[in-house]
């Protein structure tokens, strides 16, 4: 949950993050996969002479991922790239097909979607789909793209009909000339519709099933669901269809407790990065650290493995084992036997008095949970018994969470005015959440931020920066301004993310793509420093160089922050 860099897994299951609860779904901010999608899903080639050297490049690096199947690793690629070049679209076409390829992947190495293919009826395939559109059409933020739907659906077909897991697991064993064949038919008849309502999307998916059915014997439930998981994914970066386990995952992150390894992960060079290992976890009882890498599970080299069939091998049933093979830089690998157990979720982190005696407290809040709130009054409290004089709150890497717990958070340190409002297509999407007097904490107040702080963390961080209560420390945070919903849909026990609302900061500054700029540079800062650049006339930074600076200079410059900040006005 931890790191915005796709794809990221928890003990196997998908990173969501979650936030308020609607009357008909969770409300969420969602995993941050980057910034809104292209409207069209229309390939659209650009002349390499026209394009400027970097985005070649990149798009080089890209492809290069593409071509050994490395769809993970090309997705996050692009994601990343596209933070720098914002709104360039060759690299938002790129990404676009890299996120179907990547999908593909995701569900047929789901075991509860591989079931769905095999027990749905085409007819509950079809209320499945319809269910779908319908809550898109209630609630999507903005008016529903009903052409792009379609478009994306006969798309994503065609990919997972070059796809040989697709095909190896509904059956079909015809020939590559009758798929291109079929494929090139799918394309002529969607493209003949003009697609303006809920009702004309569900009448082409259903037309390009019983095409697939007649000419290939494709089971139309399996045409049906490539339409339905589409038509989600089509509408930004931050909706998508959810399987009947990724759905449970979910609700089990809500509660922040799991059965696993208790590490996150994400795909790097034929590997399995470790992310970050949960305290008290069994990975952690085991020896693995931070930045250790998975090569092999159960005797499978993660190089010859999707990264979900890799991440997938790691989970099971309490108390079941896995055989793990672990390189740490600069040792020899080893192979770790690891039993899968209950693995409870802290929703702080790193609790103390960092700097007794000045009474500097620090706590980390790696995303915010159910409990977060619960837990951060009692270590409060705690520290405040302990001496505390101010207070450094850690968000560097939190991706977000609970839109409640960020503002009831926020609500604990500001006094009164708005912490955030939201806006939406639907008149229920639109509030304004304000800060309630009683219970408010005077400690002096610095929050830190980095690139991957998102969503819920934004929310908190744009709430204390408005509102004048503390110094944001760090580098801009990573710029998701959107709220997702859960929504369970009628069969399979699936569900959809989909996006319900855009979130503003108190003074009415939208985040997406542009996110909290910190009132401190810690980069920058870091530089002046040592000297090697002097900092910009008007330029508020800090030039810290104590003790453990080189370990976290944000931190050094934060706890000099702090030693100077004056008590909080009521």
């Amino acid at each position: 949950m931890l790191n915005r860099v796709l794809p990221l897994k928890r003990y196997g299951s998908w990173v969501v993050i979650l936030a308020a609860l609607a009357a008909t779904a969770t409300n969420l901010d969602a995993q941050t996969l980057g910034r809104p999608a292209a409207a069209s899903v229309e390939q659209v080639r650009i002349a390499p002479e026209a394009q400027p050297a970097a985005i070649s490049s990149l798009l080089d690096q890209g492809r290069t991922l593409e071509s050994s199947g490395r769809w993970a690793e090309a997705l996050a690629h692009y994601e990343e790239s596209l933070r720098e070049h914002p709104h360039e679209r060759a690299l938002e076409e790129r990404f676009d097909v890299a996120r179907l390829h990547y999908s593909l992947e995701q569900r047929y190495a789901d075991r509860s979607f591989r079931e769905s293919v095999q027990t749905l009826r085409p007819q509950q395939a079809t209320a499945l789909y319809d269910d779908l559109l319908s809550k898109i059409q209630a609630h999507y933020y903005t008016t529903p793209p009903w052409q792009d739907l379609a478009q994306r659906g006969s798309q994503a077909l065609q990919i997972a009909l070059a796809n040989r897991d697709f095909l190896a697991t509904n059956g079909i064993r015809t020939g590559n000339g009758q798929v291109a064949r079929l494929s090139a038919e799918i394309q002529s008849t969607t493209s003949r519709y003009a697609v303006h309502s809920r009702q004309d999307a569900a009448s082409v998916a259903a037309q390009v099933a019983r095409l697939a059915s007649q000419r290939i014997g494709l089971n139309e439930t399996a045409t049906l669901l490539e339409f339905t998981s589409a038509a989600a994914s089509s509408l930004d970066h931050y909706s998508s269809y959810l399987t009947a386990d990724q759905l449970r995952d979910i609700y089990s992150q809500i509660e922040g407790n799991f059965v696993g390894l208790g590490v996150e992960l994400k795909a790097d060079n034929g590997s399995l990065l470790i992310v970050r290992v949960i305290p008290r976890s069994p990975a952690e009882q085991a020896g693995i650290l931070a930045n250790d890498r998975i090569v092999a599970v159960d005797g499978q080299a993660t190089k010859d493995l999707s990264t979900d069939e890799a991440a997938s091998l790691l989970t099971g049933t309490e108390g079941s084992y896995v055989r793990v093979t672990v390189e740490t830089a600069g040792q020899s690998s080893r192979v770790l036997t690891i039993q899968r157990a209950h693995v409870e979720v802290p929703s702080l982190e790193d609790v103390k008095i960092i700097e007794p005696e000045t009474g500097v407290a620090y706590i980390r809040v790696p995303a915010f949970q159910k409990t977060t709130t619960r837990d951060l009054e009692a270590a409060l409290w705690d520290l405040h018994r302990q001496g505390m004089r101010s207070l450094v709150l850690d968000l560097r890497g939190n991706p977000g969470g609970l839109l409640t717990a960020s503002v009831e958070v926020a609500d604990k340190f500001i006094a009164a005015g708005s912490i955030v409002s939201t806006r939406g297509r639907s008149e229920q999407e639109n509030f304004n959440y304000q800060a309630h007097r009683p219970g408010t904490w005077r400690v002096p107040l610095v929050v830190l931020i980095d690139g991957d702080s998102a969503s819920a963390a934004e929310i908190f961080a744009g709430a204390i920066k408005d509102s004048a209560r503390g110094k944001i420390i760090g580098t801009r945070s990573y710029g998701k301004g959107s709220v997702q919903g859960i929504f369970p849909l009628g069969y399979a026990g699936a569900g959809a993310r989909l996006t319900t609302a855009k979130f503003f900061s108190p003074n009415g500054h939208p985040i997406s793509s542009i996110g909290i700029s910190p009132d401190i540079d810690a980069r920058r800062a870091t530089s002046v420093a040592a000297g090697q650049q002097t900092a910009p006339e008007g330029t508020h930074l800090v030039a810290y160089r104590g003790p453990g600076a080189e370990e976290d200079p944000t931190l050094e410059i934060a706890v000099q922050v702090a030693r100077t900040l004056p008590v909080a006005a009521l």
